[in-house]
């Protein structure tokens, strides 16, 4: 497998994973939150990645998320789930799962908190890949991580046959564009933070971006794409300028990216929104206020 063997393209939002009260996954407001996207002129939906805290979700509860989006999506986009895991086994039995379930790809990245050497991170994913059957969309977010899959790492991963994507979330744009001059004509290069440099991405020719703010702002964190895509120079600054400002605002005075984006949601009227798990708590307070007020500065409220 390669580029070609998939069609993956456009802007693919990671959403968010909603709970109820009791802490169980609001399966209704979780679709419903990708119905509004799709609606929205989402190209894919990436589910239980990052922004869905997979990593407080139980393996049964990561499984039981591919299948309700499955049905919730009913083949009308590109369906990519996270199934990353620490160890080979939990990584490939959730890769199966993701795969006999219907999804189309998997978003996998390299171990984490435990430092690796890249020796050790290509063969890990030599020994996940040689067991599934499932394109795989390589995942860099080393803030999140520990481990980076540095542009030289993923030019190797390259080479193991599902691999076909790439989202580079390291936040660093000459990572960024150095893993795009090294795998493009071989990978789909999608972007992570759209909402700091989504546009010089995707004029640099990225297929697509892949960001936690069309949750917040399906029309903008959306059209970022396809304004830079048209060549619309004027519409997509000012996008990227909005999108630099959501960034900063969701990330500053006592807020944090995840909980900020649900708090958010909440705010507009959207489904998705809600308690995000422990250790994340619920924004109050003057972290609260100071979103809202933002918000409405930037018009979105």
């Amino acid at each position: 497998m390669d580029r070609n063997s998939v069609d993956w393209q456009g802007p693919m939002p990671a959403v968010t994973t909603p709970f109820h009260d009791d802490g169980r996954i609001d399966e209704a407001g979780f679709a419903a939150n990708l119905d509004r996207l799709i609606d929205a002129g989402a190209t894919g939906i990436v589910v239980g990645g990052c922004t869905g805290e997979f990593w407080a979700l139980t393996h049964e509860e990561r499984k039981r998320l591919y299948e309700v989006a499955r049905d919730a999506i009913a083949g009308r986009v590109t369906l990519i789930v996270g199934t990353g895991a620490v160890t080979v086994d939990e990584t490939v039995t959730l890769t199966r799962h993701a795969e006999a379930s219907g999804c189309d790809g998997a978003l996998i990245l390299p171990p984490y908190f435990v430092k690796l050497a890249d020796e050790e991170i290509f063969a890990h994913f030599a020994d996940v890949t040689a067991q599934v059957g499932l394109p795989v969309l390589l995942y860099n977010i080393p803030g999140n991580a520990v481990n980076a899959l540095s542009p030289a790492l993923v030019a190797r991963l390259a080479d193991l046959d599902p691999v076909v994507a790439v989202k580079e979330s390291s936040g660093d744009w000459n990572n960024y564009y150095a893993t795009h001059l090294a795998v493009h004509e071989r990978l789909r290069v999608f972007c992570g933070p759209s909402s700091v440099f989504g546009v010089p991405a995707v004029q640099l020719g990225a297929d697509g971006t892949i960001d936690c703010f069309p949750n917040v702002w399906p029309r903008g964190g959306l059209d970022l794409y396809f304004a830079a895509q048209r060549g619309e120079n004027a519409a997509a600054a000012e996008l990227q300028a909005t999108g630099r400002k959501l960034t900063d605002l969701f990330t500053s005075e006592g807020r944090t990216l995840y909980p900020a984006t649900k708090a958010a949601m909440d705010m507009m009227g959207f489904p998705g929104g809600g308690t995000p798990r422990r250790p994340l708590r619920r924004l109050t307070g003057a972290p609260l206020d100071g979103l809202k007020s933002g918000l409405e500065s930037l018009g979105l409220l």
